[in-house]
């Protein structure tokens, strides 16, 4: 997939790193039963991460910017769950 500019992303990427993101994206009401869940909270961080690297103040010709140090700390975090080096720090509406 080849666009028109050697420093665009590829049509359609943002949005669909976009709906991948709101795919595994954990809402308030999944929470519970995936909180600690590795595979899933690594994919969530992964996703958000690409979300980032994709974004108009981040083009593909350089690694500079806000957008890439945002989604830097999001793989590395996404890294960390695949590693069980993070583990859920417990809910705090149940006092822990």
């Amino acid at each position: 997939m080849r666009s028109g500019s050697p420093q665009a992303w590829p049509p359609t990427s943002r949005e669909l790193a976009e709906e991948l993101q709101r795919l595994l994206a954990i809402d308030g009401r999944d929470w519970h039963a995936h909180k600690g869940h590795k595979p899933r909270r690594a994919a969530e961080q992964l996703a958000a991460a690409l979300v980032h690297l994709l974004a108009e103040d981040s083009p593909p010709h350089r690694l500079e910017g806000d957008a890439q140090k945002r989604a830097i700390e999001l793989l590395e975090h996404g890294l960390a769950w695949l590693k069980g080096d993070l583990r859920d720090p417990g809910c705090p509406s149940h006092g822990h």
